[in-house]
């Protein structure tokens, strides 16, 4: 076998010259093999970065250009001069602040609804024994494959006959009746817990409610959190249900207030006044999501273990 020696020098127990050591060639290879794998994945995770933050940059440089440097040719992918004026003028042209109060009023209660309905669900599901339980279950995952456009048209007829058309409550009731796929989550999650805290806790005197609050919602807060987020930028990104449910100017989300800064005709739009106020409606979803990152990636591997 062909052997290499490094230059790496070792002293010898009774103080003589340093031994040379030695390593096989193949020792070598393995090493730049190592080295070249984790330098092609950094260049790899680098690459994919940049696609995918082409169009978060090309919205916030927009947002300081005028219309004529947003639509030039070729692509202008810095603006010059700098439009900061983009920004002031969102709340001048339109209630932004208001469209975000609307949306908060929205997105806060349908989150807390979520997570409230399907923690109790999820929980019951794999933590409770009672006659149905798998069958009940396999109906709700069966649920998942129900197309949300098939239960558009009966449930806005629902909602209009309890006379909920033109409010908010249609957009937040049916949060607090759990979400099939949040309460897949989070059993899987509540299957990964010890059963044998559980009954320890039982042996002690408490109750099923008590072992819930006690013991369950405390270790499942990585996966609360995940459940929370995701709902939460769902909401607050929501086009379809507030465009069929809110027939009012006045109670408009961010969403659909950005049809105010449309203009008559398509060449009237200000379109750096558009990306600004994009803009800004992204910054508490990034917001939240920095501070929250590690509880969220904790969650997100929680929530993948076996159940």
């Amino acid at each position: 076998m062909v052997s290499s020696t490094e230059p790496r020098a070792e002293g010898t127990p009774g103080g003589g010259a340093p031994r040379q050591v030695i390593r096989p060639q193949w020792w070598k290879r393995g090493v730049v093999r190592m080295a070249a794998s984790r330098v092609a994945l950094n260049a790899l995770a680098l690459t994919l970065g940049v696609v995918f933050g082409m169009p978060f940059y090309w919205l916030v440089t927009s947002a300081l250009k005028t219309s004529q440097q947003i639509f030039a040719m070729p692509p202008v992918w810095w603006p010059n001069p700098i439009v900061w004026d983009n920004f002031p003028r969102v709340f001048t042209t339109a209630p932004f602040g208001l469209y975000t109060w609307n949306t908060i009023q929205i997105a806060v209660p349908h989150t807390i609804g979520i997570v409230f309905s399907c923690t109790m669900a999820a929980y019951g599901f794999a933590r409770i024994q009672w006659p149905g339980r798998e069958i009940l279950y396999g109906i709700t995952l069966a649920t998942l494959m129900i197309p949300g456009v098939v239960l558009m048209v009966p449930m806005f007829i629902i909602f209009r006959q309890l006379g909920w058309y033109g409010t908010y409550k249609p957009l937040i009731v049916p949060a607090f009746f759990g979400s099939a796929y949040y309460i897949f989550m989070l059993r899987q999650f509540f299957r990964t817990i010890p059963p044998e805290l559980s009954e320890a806790a039982r042996i002690d005197g408490a109750s099923e409610l008590g072992i819930f609050a006690r013991i369950i919602l405390p270790l499942a807060k990585p996966a609360l959190a995940v459940v929370a987020l995701f709902t939460l930028i769902g909401q607050w990104g929501d086009f379809m249900g507030p465009l069929i449910y809110i027939n009012k100017m006045e109670q408009y989300t961010i969403v659909l207030g950005l049809f105010r800064f449309m203009g008559d005709r398509a060449h009237e739009t200000d379109w750096g006044i558009i990306m600004a106020a994009s803009t800004l409606m992204l910054l508490p979803v990034i917001a939240i999501f920095f501070f929250a990152q590690r509880t969220f990636i904790e969650g997100i591997h929680m929530t993948g273990l076996k159940g």
